[in-house]
């Protein structure tokens, strides 16, 4: 079974060789209890590793089973030790941080056995020597002769055919060797031990066989054995490989019986992670508050295509072009410099007519520029009339506003020049919301009621304060505008003002505001086979706006305090784009309407045919007249008459075109402007592109007319904003690798210290049939764990630090949340210690998967 042929060993100590074995000749029955006897130095311990494998001989051969090991490799040196070897050692070298049963398991584990069938099998084995009760106790909560027993267990839990005891009886007591020789000696009757021992006693008294050796040679055999009539065992064959899961059991074990340690080192290891963490908090704090900055930008400056479009950046170069020109100066001559013209003449050129019909078709259906947008805003030339529900005080047309036509400008302009100003504002305060209800949410908040959620439903939007102007009070109709007239005649009489206090109202006082809508078709009166225009009638309007469409003020909003939208974006009414639909559609239904599209060659303002039917420089011809129509004008009032003629007049250079336009009829496919909404500056620029691509497919199919031109002046005011963000993140970038590199360089100090703390342990996983690979493992796994540990407390501490951090910027800035660890981030930054855990533990779990194993068990 087992034959030693001329082994020698050599090794170096200092500058000399020191022969440990000179020349030995052995061979081994399949059972029997053999004991190796001599001095100490004598090399019979040398000898015991050899057959064991844990160490190599110089010359000669080990055969097992008749074959020669000159041709092992380490991994079959490692199948030999875990499935033919059992060790049992003076010192019993169980890994203390395991317990018994995963002692006993350990050697089966490199096995692949399944975790049931280890159990079982360790706790048959522990039950053969005597310790079935107490498999769940720690090493050191045993006695001397109870660790042998589970030292003994382990060897034979693999069904080993070989046996070696190295001085197993050397830190006993008499009482507890005996019974430790007397199972030993139970176990050879099936089974071949090879037991080192310095007491001849005992030796004598168990062993079938005694070899004494001296000097490394044999000098003595009680029991020779020539290997003739010898069954040969069939040798047990296989891989041994440890699993991760069994490396990261050992790591998590030994982790755990040094707490503090490991709760030290991973804190310092988490440092590094905290410095990251903490940086990347505030650069996505800060690129989140960007892009809120962005959004709210954007929100007020789309990028807008009118239908009338004019290339404002090809026109402004053109006329510096002409500021630039090399000029050649000649005395006596004074020579104009054309801006005017040259202004004109450049308008004139970079006008431009988009055919929105045609790309609105292309923009609903392209994905990736809706994807790129918050909206896509549509505008129509179309009114929204909207007048207060009361009339009893009179007629107040709330939109469009007619809060300025109190002031007499012409003469206030005489008292206060900026007033002229004023006359020239956009006074309108009713504004359609962005169609995107996620984006007005993350805006706004909801101070009272809700947002519009039906075309006949708006929202109050006051400012950051809770505050809207007089001049909106004025406007919708919670201040007399009478008031203002009186003030202004104040004024002119050179009356001081007094000022006033402000005004307060409840949200209740704002809900019940209700207004009615009037349609452009609304204003107009069928009269005897012609349309006439009743707005100016009010009696007609007063029934008008008893009987039109209610709009109901539902909700009160408010700028986020942490939004940055512009001064627009707040003392508005808001509505929805439904209602826009609303009003085109129901227009386009109307009678006047529907009239004028039936008989487009007849004036139904007039009942005549359009272009110059009525010359007003001529005497007005009762005859063109049907006896209708004369009938009808002979029933009118002077002022009614003179009404008539006006509107007569009016429309006598009207076009179809123009009288639909009057009406309020228009085309949903076809905008007038179109406004669109991107997310963010890289999204406006890929919606850019996707329009350069739209227009270069029009010009490669011929079709110049539905080239679309746009000006991009916020592209141009803001595009130093990603540069910075680029330079910020490329420092932030520079930290965390210089962050990185010092952790990576800690990790790697504390797993060398580990692997000198566990050398012994390494040594007792080589001697049961552990790889070099399984090692290594071993120890990845221990700064996997320290990784994920440091990982996870780093992460903590950064969500703990961003407490303070943002209430000392919100303090400083009014700004919110401005440090906000992304959840995707904290994943990547615990890998990432992971990663950098594991690699910076590469060349100590190296290291320790070299380390000569008798070395390592040697090691106290």
């Amino acid at each position: 079974m087992l034959q030693l042929k001329n082994i020698t060993k050599e090794y170096r100590s200092g500058d000399m060789n020191v022969q440990a074995l000179k020349g030995i000749d052995l061979q081994f029955r399949n059972s029997e209890f053999v004991s190796i006897l001599g001095q100490s130095g004598c090399g019979k311990t040398t000898l015991l590793n050899i057959i064991g494998g844990l160490d190599r001989y110089t010359s000669g051969d080990l055969i097992i089973n008749n074959k020669s090991t000159k041709q092992f490799k380490d991994k079959d040196w490692d199948a030999y030790r875990n499935y033919s070897v059992g060790f049992v050692f003076q010192n019993y070298n169980l890994i203390p941080h395991q317990t018994v049963l995963s002692n006993v398991e350990l050697a089966l584990t490199l096995s692949g056995v399944s975790k049931k069938e280890r159990k079982q099998r360790a706790i048959k084995a522990l039950e053969k020597v005597g310790l079935k009760d107490q498999i769940h106790k720690k090493p050191n909560q045993m006695s001397g002769g109870q660790m042998q027993r589970v030292a003994i267990a382990r060897a034979l839990v693999n069904d080993p055919d070989i046996i070696l005891a190295d001085e197993p009886t050397g830190a006993l007591d008499t009482a507890t060797s005996v019974q430790i020789m007397e199972l030993l000696k139970e176990i050879s009757k099936d089974k071949l031990i090879i037991m080192v021992t310095h007491n001849p006693e005992l030796a004598e008294k168990y062993s079938s066989r005694i070899v004494k050796i001296l000097d490394g040679k044999i000098v003595g055999d009680s029991n020779p054995f020539d290997g003739k009539n010898e069954d040969k065992n069939i040798a047990k064959s296989g891989k041994t490989s440890m699993s991760f899961f069994t490396a990261l059991s050992l790591s998590l074990n030994n982790l755990m019986t040094k707490k503090g340690r490991t709760f030290l080192t991973a804190f310092a290891g988490s440092i590094g992670i905290i410095g990251i963490a903490l940086i990347l908090s505030l650069s996505n704090g800060v690129q989140n508050y960007i892009k809120r900055v962005e959004e709210d930008t954007l929100s007020s400056y789309p990028l807008t295509i009118q239908e009338e479009n004019i290339d404002m950046g090809s026109m402004m170069s053109a006329i510096a072009e002409d500021k630039t020109e090399e000029k050649v100066v000649e005395d006596g001559k004074i020579r104009s410099r054309n801006i005017m013209s040259n202004m004109i003449s450049s308008l004139s050129a970079k006008m431009k007519t988009n055919n929105l019909q045609e790309f609105k078709k292309y923009i609903e259906n392209n994905e990736e520029l809706k994807n790129s947008t918050t909206a896509i805003q549509y505008k129509y030339s179309v009114n929204l009339n909207v007048y207060k529900e009361n009339t009893d005080n009179g007629i107040v047309q709330v939109n469009p506003a007619t809060t300025m036509n109190n002031f007499d400008f012409e003469s206030a302009t005489e008292v206060n020049p900026g007033m002229s100003m004023m006359s020239m504002m956009n006074t309108d305060v009713w504004i359609e919301l962005l169609d995107n209800k996620d984006l007005l949410n993350s805006q706004y908040d909801v101070l009272a009621g809700k947002m519009p959620e039906k075309y006949n439903e708006v929202v109050l939007i006051v400012d950051k304060n809770s505050e809207i102007t007089d001049y909106t009070l004025y406007t919708i109709g919670l201040k007399d505008q009478k008031d203002l007239k009186l003030m202004m005649s104040d004024i002119e009489n050179g009356n001081a003002i007094e000022k006033k206090e402000k005004d307060v109202y409840t949200y209740d006082d704002i809900l019940n505001l209700k207004y009615k809508l009037i349609l452009n078709s609304d204003y107009y009166e069928k009269n005897n086979g012609i349309w006439v225009d009743k707005s100016k009638d009010e009696k007609y309007m007063k029934n008008k706006i008893k009987e039109a469409e209610t709009i109901s003020v539902v909700g009160i909003i408010r700028p986020k305090q942490d939004s940055n939208l512009a001064d627009s974006a707040s003392d508005i009414i808001g509505y929805t784009k439904d209602l826009t639909e609303y009003v085109v559609k129901t227009g386009n239904e109307s009678k006047i309407v529907k009239e004028q599209k039936e008989n487009k060659e007849i004036n139904v303002f007039t009942g005549a045919k359009f272009k110059n039917i009525l010359d007003v420089d001529s005497d007005f011809n009762v005859e063109t007249l049907t006896a209708e129509q004369k009938a009808y004008m002979a029933s009118l009032s002077a002022e009614e008459l003179a009404n008539l003629m006006v509107n007569y007049t009016k429309n006598n250079d009207a076009t179809y075109e123009k009288n639909l336009k009057t009406m309020g009829s228009v085309d949903l496919d076809r905008p007038s402007a179109i406004a669109i909404y991107p997310k963010d500056f890289d999204s406006k620029e890929k919606i850019t592109n996707i329009i350069d691509e739209y227009n270069d497919k029009q010009r490669a199919e011929g079709k110049e007319e539905n080239i679309i031109e746009y000006s991009d002046v916020m592209g141009i005011l803001m595009s130093s904003v990603t540069i910075i963000v680029n330079m910020i993140s490329y420092v932030l970038i520079a930290f965390v690798s210089i962050s990185l590199v010092v952790s990576s360089i800690m990790i790697g100090i504390i797993t060398y210290i580990s692997v000198l703390e566990r050398t012994k342990e390494i040594g007792i996983l080589r001697a049961i049939g552990a790889s070099k690979k399984d090692i290594s493992r071993v120890f990845n796994a221990e700064t996997l764990i320290v990784g994920l540990v440091a990982g996870a407390i780093g992460i903590g501490l950064t969500l703990l630090i961003n407490i303070p951090i943002n209430a000392i910027i919100k303090a400083i800035t009014n700004v919110s949340g401005i440090s906000s660890l992304p959840v995707g981030g904290a994943i990547v930054l615990v890998i990432i210690s992971i990663v950098l855990t594991v690699i910076a533990g590469l060349i100590p779990s190296k290291m320790a998967s070299k380390k000569d194993p008798v070395e390592a068990l040697r090691t106290e």
